[in-house]
């Protein structure tokens, strides 16, 4: 199958904005919990959909009454929390345009953005990220209003709006209409220069109804959500709109040491997470059963777990293995559904391949990991996994109103309801980006005969060999990273004789993986990427990656590099995606030596 569409469910409505998503939930539901903020004491305060909605509508007043006009931009930058998806709305309804900033960005990041974006205010969440704005407010003169919501800004903002009426709210939100610019969402940078790229108020509507409609057993009003991940993305924040509009109950914690015990007292139904958070718990736990004596019993009941959903997806499970999956369950997998909140039902998982291995075991634990594929020009949902259409290492069929098709030299395409409107101040990109109506994604994948879609890796990104091999750096890289003693792996080689690949531990894992293995844990990255014990251990997730390919592809050396590849060192994303090519600049020596010598043609090898 090389091409596959599913008609919108619900109709387009050109009038629609975003707006509408709120205004619709207030009509069913004003009484409805919508939110939940978290307590000192560890409890949660609801908030009900009417205290919401008029909070909104105070703060767009504010908005009116400190000069922002209808089409002006506000840029935000704000850690995922309640107060992000009230300002969301509240913007919105003062006819404006939100532009979000990454909470870790750079001073030098936040005045790209506030400049290309014509920003003329600005919200920030606290004194450090004044600070960054502070050394480059300079460069933006244009940015002449900020408001800081440490300093109780926003109780300010609602007071100054007192004398706006209603209906000049209603009529700011009313101007716009479906193909006007609802936000600025700046790509992460990870293959060069941001991009802002245009999304319209029919991207986020036209998407959300009609994603809603296919995951209405995932989202609704008996359905809870606890968010973690920044709303700056484009992953969170639709989710945010959807859960508005289909009365999803959202709690929010954006420090991760609190998440443990915010998921046990919040209880969600269903999560949302990148593949990397779902490998740290499963790895974290690991290595505590392992600390507790109980690292054999772990692992089998993972093994366990793993054969028992293949075997649902095979059509039979047998009598033996029912019956020592349930013992195990019992015993070992239940507590960890128990410090997830022990509700957890489904996950939704994006931005990068999640593993078999994964989707299986948390399939087992009771928890249908729903994967999906998506890009910021696409509004996030392309595909996803639904609870009613799954297949595990899949990321699902199409949603209603989209259409995909696979080019003929593998890269997927989309055209829908849910594709953007360009790139803004960016002409040549937004034209080199489309074939007609559809947007090319860069990304490789195949369509099987069910109209699933599997991808398969970058287009960017596509090894070649000196011997005309070609090589999906993803396919050696996912499996990898599932060692719990591993940060991040690069596989190199273009125009090389062979596969190397570059290696980074993670600083979390390590002192626990030391401590179980009765070494010394105060061992430093330095000294860990030098140690024999660790390199072996390195060279078993190799050799299990290696494995899945033929011997043309499979890595033949790494180098274990003795730091992290961290957002703050410039060579990941803020969605915990690796910068390839700011890597491959950073690190060109260590990969030239690598290929010192004569070409590799004994097997794996390490340079040290």
């Amino acid at each position: 199958m090389n091409e596959t569409s599913m008609n919108a469910i619900v109709p387009h409505d050109p009038t629609a904005t975003v707006s509408d998503l709120l205004e619709e939930r207030f009509r069913e539901t004003p009484n409805h919990p919508l939110f939940s903020i978290p307590r000192t004491d560890g409890g949660w305060d609801p908030v009900t959909t009417s205290q919401f909605h008029a909070r909104v509508i105070a703060l767009a007043k504010g908005f009116a009454a400190a000069g922002v006009k209808p089409g002006g931009k506000i840029g935000i930058m704000c850690k995922v929390r309640y107060e992000w998806t009230l300002l969301d709305f509240a913007v919105a309804y003062a006819g404006a345009i939100l532009v979000p900033v990454y909470e870790t960005s750079s001073p030098s990041q936040i005045a790209y953005i506030l400049k290309d974006s014509g920003a003329t205010a600005l919200i920030l969440e606290t004194a450090e990220m004044f600070a960054r704005f502070d050394e480059i407010s300079a460069d933006v003169p244009a940015v002449g209003t900020l408001w800081r919501l440490d300093l109780g800004d926003l109780d300010k903002l609602e007071k100054s709006g007192s004398k706006v009426t209603d209906k000049e709210i209603d009529r700011r939100r009313n101007l716009a209409k479906g193909t006007d610019v609802a936000t600025l969402l700046y790509t992460s940078g990870s293959t060069g220069s941001p991009k802002g790229c245009i999304i319209t108020h029919a991207n986020f509507v036209d998407t959300i109804r009609n994603a809603s409609k296919e995951m209405s057993i995932v989202v609704n009003t008996e359905a809870s959500t606890l968010l973690f991940i920044t709303a700056a993305h484009i992953f969170a924040r639709v989710v945010s709109l959807m859960a508005v509009h289909t009365g999803v109950r959202v709690g929010h914690q954006s420090d991760t040491k609190l998440l443990l015990p915010s998921l046990q007292s919040f209880k969600p139904t269903f999560l949302l997470a990148v593949p990397r958070v779902f490998e740290k718990v499963y790895n974290a736990s690991e290595q505590r059963a392992e600390a507790g004596g109980k690292g054999a019993i772990f692992r089998l009941a993972t093994s366990t777990a793993i054969a028992y959903s293949k075997a649902l997806d095979a059509g039979h499970v047998s009598l033996g293995l029912r019956i020592k999956f349930a013992a195990l369950d019992k015993l070992v997998l239940s507590k960890l559904r128990a410090a997830m909140g022990g509700r957890v039902i489904y996950a939704v998982s994006g931005s990068a391949p999640l593993g078999l291995r994964l989707g299986h075991f948390y399939r087992a634990l009771g928890m249908k990991i729903l994967e999906g594929y998506g890009l910021t020009e696409t509004t996030a949902p392309v595909t996803i996994n639904v609870p009613q259409k799954f297949k595990i290492g899949s990321v699902g069929p199409v949603l209603p109103g989209i259409a995909v098709r696979i080019a003929s030299d593998g890269e997927v395409h989309v055209k829908g309801v849910n594709v953007f409107a360009g790139y803004w101040n960016n002409k040549k990109a937004t034209a080199e980006s489309f074939d007609g109506e559809w947007y090319k994604t860069g990304d490789i994948g195949a369509l099987d005969d069910d109209g699933y879609l599997w991808i398969t890796g970058r287009k960017k990104e596509i090894i070649v060999t000196a011997g005309g091999k070609n090589v999906a750096p993803a396919v050696l890289e996912d499996p990898i990273r599932a060692n719990p003693l591993i940060g991040q792996v690069v596989v190199v080689g273009d125009q090389k004789p062979f596969i190397a690949a570059l290696v980074t531990l993670d600083s979390e894992m390590l002192e626990p993986w030391l401590r179980n293995n009765k070494m010394d844990s105060s061992m430093t990255l330095e000294d860990a990427s030098t140690n024999p014990a660790i390199i072996a251990e390195v060279q078993t997730a190799i050799d299990r990656a290696n494995t899945k390919v033929s011997r043309a592809e499979s890595i033949r050396k790494f180098d274990i590099l003795p730091t992290e590849f961290t957002e703050a060192s410039g060579h990941l994303t803020p969605k915990m995606s690796i910068k390839r090519h700011v890597i491959m600049a950073d690190f060109s020596q260590e990969i030239e030596n690598l290929y010192d010598g004569s070409p590799d043609t004994s097997g794996i090898s390490v340079v040290g």
